[in-house]
């Protein structure tokens, strides 16, 4: 499989592209929007983990999912790799060639990190790839956009400052790589309804924004920094599923956790680490003290 951040050409009518877990260090929701859309203001990073997803040239089109989180999602007309067909394709004004999809899902599904997000942005830039089709970026992360609010930060998939609707991305060169653990209780959270609980009316401003970033790669700058910010969604998360705490919890308790806090809407968290020794020593306690739940050591904050 290829390695963080790495897309390759198997052979000629093929290629893969990893789709990586997008990580909301923080989220602020700074108000809403007159038609509905919430306004974000958060810090999205990219973990070394994610699906896997190969486009190949076919008879005839198809997705095929495998993996250890295939269970958790159909093969359906929504399905975001699909769409981002149909979209790119309704796009160019073109049929684009016939094209087939094998996704490993090895991230859990609806789970606050983009795994849906992160594999509709890999659709899109795979069949450019693929099929060599000459598109303004632009008019590609404006695609994405019709596909989520998360779906042009993946599609960039490099670390930056996430602002409007998802649209705004201010990219950051000097962010640390840092040791992480990713938990997910196994618990489904309901999107909308979290939105829904911050009770915020259309037009109406909401939270504080984040401060300025910090300047340099200094890692003690940004753990700073963060330990100021927030997740506006986690305590709406946590009435949902009140799991979600004790995954925060269980990071917060091992050695050399700096930071624990939900991403996105949730279900899954992250704990920030000094070192990858304590990182895995982390996830090992964790995950032998729930067996049930998805844990994982991983590095966050490698460009693509």
């Amino acid at each position: 499989m290829p390695g963080p951040g790495t897309n390759t050409r198997l052979a000629t009518g093929q290629a893969s592209f990893k789709a990586r877990a997008k990580i909301n260090l923080a989220l602020h929701v700074t108000g809403r929007r007159r038609d509905g859309y919430h306004l974000l203001d958060s810090l999205v990073v990219f973990a070394d983990v994610g699906d896997q997803l190969n486009i190949f040239a076919a008879e005839r089109g198809s997705l095929e999912i495998s993996g250890p989180f295939s269970d958790g999602l159909l093969v359906e007309k929504n399905n975001l790799v699909l769409q981002a067909y149909r979209k790119l394709s309704d796009a160019l004004q073109s049929p684009l060639p016939t094209t087939g999809f094998q996704l490993e899902k090895n991230l859990p599904v609806s789970s606050g990190i983009g795994g849906g997000s992160a594999d509709a942005a890999a659709a899109l830039n795979g069949l450019v790839d693929l099929w060599k089709i000459d598109i303004e970026p632009q008019k590609l992360a404006d695609i994405a956009l019709t596909l989520g609010a998360d779906v042009p930060v993946c599609l960039a998939g490099r670390n930056c400052r996430m602002q409007g609707i998802g649209e705004v991305l201010s990219f950051i060169e000097d962010f640390p790589v840092i040791d992480c653990v990713l938990v997910n209780p196994g618990v489904g959270v309901s999107t909308p309804v979290v939105f829904k609980d911050l009770d915020l009316q259309a037009g109406q401003i909401g939270f504080s924004a984040m401060a300025d970033l910090p300047s340099g790669a200094r890692l003690d700058d940004w753990l700073e920094w963060l330990g100021q910010t927030r997740n506006d969604l986690q305590q709406a998360a946590i009435k949902q599923a009140p799991e979600i705490q004790r995954a925060v919890t269980a990071l917060e308790q091992t050695t050399g956790c700096q930071l624990a806090r939900m991403s996105g809407s949730g279900a899954t968290c992250f704990g920030l680490f000094n070192s990858t020794d304590e990182a895995c020593n982390a996830a090992e306690k964790i995950s032998d003290e729930n067996p049930d739940w998805w844990v994982v050591a991983t590095q966050i904050g490698h460009n693509s």
